[in-house]
């Protein structure tokens, strides 16, 4: 016999203490579950709100990439309208250069490189004199062999925004034109006083 009681305390109280331990470890047991579900959830809502934010993400950088794809391809086609702009006016300016260099120095006439584009001009644009009102009339061409050439170096020097009196002295030093008034009435005009 025990000093604490009686045999059959013992095994009650044995009993009892396993009957708590067991309904102890159930009670763990349902609520690590419990929790382990909740987790489960937890995740579970976490993967989805992660994906539905990835999905709304990918959409919004697809709507915008159309846009700047939409963006780039009109700044493309304007671009390519510019450059095929820019290339008829050069080679509209290098027939203009041609019929220039062909009335300066008579010869053969330049072959074109490539046939002129239809609705293009039928002929070479070509520089003519300004009547002068009261002045001498301008010098016939060939009359002096340096006249074309001084005409077009003129030309090109009040296209470029040279003074009338820059366009003269070039002339007379370039040239030995001493009375450049003829050429210069003609390109620019009679001068004012």
């Amino acid at each position: 016999m025990s000093r604490g009681g009686k045999p059959t305390d013992i095994s009650k109280r044995q009993r009892s203490q396993k009957a708590l331990r067991a309904d102890t470890a159930e009670r763990l047991e349902a609520i690590v579950e419990a929790a382990e579900r909740a987790a489960e959830s937890v995740i579970d809502d976490a993967e989805t709100q992660a994906r539905r934010y990835l999905a709304q993400a990918r959409a919004e950088a697809e709507r915008m990439n159309e846009g700047r794809a939409g963006e780039l391809g009109d700044l493309i086609e304007t671009l390519l309208g510019q450059a095929i702009s820019l290339r008829q006016e050069a080679e509209r300016l290098q027939v203009t250069l041609e019929a220039a260099r062909e009335r300066i120095e008579p010869g053969e006439p330049p072959e074109p490189d490539e046939p002129r584009e239809p609705g293009g001009p039928e002929e070479t644009p070509r520089l003519r004199a300004v009547p002068v009102e009261g002045g001498p009339p301008p010098d016939p061409p060939g009359r002096s062999p340096d006249a074309p050439g001084a005409r077009l170096l003129a030309t090109q020097m009040a296209v470029s925004g040279s003074s009338r009196e820059e366009i003269a002295e070039r002339l007379r030093n370039g040239f030995e034109i001493e009375d450049a008034d003829a050429i210069l009435d003609a390109i620019l005009g009679p001068e004012e006083r």
